[in-house]
């Protein structure tokens, strides 16, 4: 019998079994060895990182590594694709491998990393090719098949322009509607290949924040990410493949440890805290700052977490540092103590005095630069977007708008629309580089 006459749309998968069990897989392609000996069961991984004990959800698992590593190659042995030298892939306990292309594709749905198309079809006629694997040639369609369909572009919002040409959507619609395609498969596992690549932020967080929802729901999603703080932010493990081994394995703090990002990439980083999310950040140093070239003296400007990574960063690119007035506890007075930053602190929940304001100034006049993270500004800190005022070479590091930040009301505001007047305004990506060319102009002058 054909197979598509084959009764195999019925097919069952266990619902009991790991989603997926990587067991010693080894791939060359052109003579190269691409994996090694790969070993990995996705549900332990995710089990011994799930911190809700729920177990209602699936697990997003994040494949990162350098170029090279593996990571498409990989996606492509977990669908079936491509069959591996030795070893198996079971989804679901059923060995991929051994199953045909339909029957595989009713366990693994699989978005690609481009969303170019060729074809000049209407949306809708895009997301109903997901039912493929359920139908054989000349069945027809059925209610089932056209519910998936709606269900599947009401999940990801591309209703609306359903009846309109892929080709003539955006880049972040396209990949909407691809995702839409293969939840259409209605499969228990879905990989994605780079799903942020080229899109820009907004529609990078949107993608992500789609098949966050799809995990919660029970699918377990795998994803290959090249950004590694996207990865950190919404993947509850990640993979980190380099030279076709797995390097680290596990959580996210775990994974992205700054020896590891050395190891893979053969790059120095910084490993922090995100301030507002919380989430592992990684900030990659240029090649000049990792051998501690750096020379000057940077005064930092924080409080409640906030400043610790710029000062992880500062004193990791060779700075020294001075920093406060903090608070006693606070998240970044520890964190200045760790990188010997000369500090200037007041009692727990005590405002900035006269005699700590007058010990900012001091360092902040004898600071080559003086950097403001994204604060919080009340009447109790406020002193120190005063003093930094004073600064000759000044950074703002800006997260989020200051009207969110502000509870000093109008004397706060006007403050630091007189700090934004004077300073470069930068995202924390850019800190590093604008604070070496403003120490550097001191150095000239």
């Amino acid at each position: 019998m054909s197979e598509d006459h084959a009764p195999e749309a019925s097919t069952a998968f266990d619902a009991d079994a790991s989603a997926i069990v990587i067991d010693d897989v080894s791939v060359s392609l052109g003579g190269q060895r691409i994996l090694d000996g790969i070993s990995v069961d996705i549900e332990d991984l995710g089990s011994s990182v799930d911190q809700t004990g729920s177990g209602d959800g699936g697990t997003f698992v994040g494949l990162i590594g350098p170029n090279g590593a593996g990571k498409t190659t990989l996606l492509r042995v977990l669908n079936g694709s491509l069959t591996p030298d030795s070893g198996a892939v079971r989804v679901a306990g059923q060995n991929v491998h051994d199953l045909s292309s339909k029957a595989a594709s009713r366990l693994v749905a699989t978005v690609p990393q481009t969303t170019s198309v060729t074809f000049d079809f209407p949306v809708r006629e895009v997301v109903r090719m997901g039912r493929t694997p359920h139908r054989g040639r000349f069945d027809g369609w059925t209610p089932a098949d056209e519910d998936a369909v709606e269900e599947a572009m009401a999940r990801t919002s591309v209703t609306d322009f359903a009846d309109r040409s892929v080709t003539e959507i955006s880049g972040g619609e396209r990949q909407r509607v691809l995702i839409a395609r293969a939840l259409a498969q209605e499969t228990p596992t879905l990989l994605l290949d780079e799903p942020t690549a080229s899109l820009d932020i907004n529609h990078q967080v949107r993608t992500l924040e789609l098949v966050d929802g799809l995990v919660s729901d029970g699918t377990t999603a795998v994803a290959a990410i090249h950004d590694l703080n996207l990865a950190a932010h919404y993947c509850d493990a990640l993979i980190l493949l380099a030279d076709g081994r797995i390097l680290s394995a596990g959580d996210p703090a775990t994974v992205l440890s700054e020896g590891n990002l050395r190891d893979a990439f053969d790059a120095e980083a910084v490993v922090s805290r995100h301030p507002v999310t919380g989430s592992v950040y990684v900030t990659a140093l240029p090649s000049s700052s990792a051998s501690a070239d750096a020379t000057g003296r940077v005064h930092v400007v924080g409080g409640g977490g906030t400043a610790a990574r710029s000062l992880h960063v500062l004193s990791a690119a060779g700075y020294a540092l001075s920093a406060g007035a903090l608070n006693e506890g606070d998240t970044d007075a520890e964190a200045a103590r760790r990188v010997g930053a000369d500090l200037v602190t007041v009692p727990p929940y005590a405002p900035v005095d006269d005699a700590a304001r007058t010990a900012v100034e001091s360092r902040v006049d004898a600071a080559d630069v003086t950097v403001v993270a994204d604060v919080e500004v009340g009447t109790g800190n406020l002193a120190n977007l005063e003093a930094a005022a004073s600064a000759d070479k000044l950074v703002l590091v800006e997260e989020r708008p200051f009207t969110e930040r502000n509870y000093a009301g109008d004397e706060g505001y006007a403050v630091y629309e007189r700090l934004r007047e004077r300073g470069h305004v930068v995202e924390p990506s850019e800190l590093l580089s604008v604070v070496g060319e403003l120490a550097c102009e001191s150095f000239g002058e």
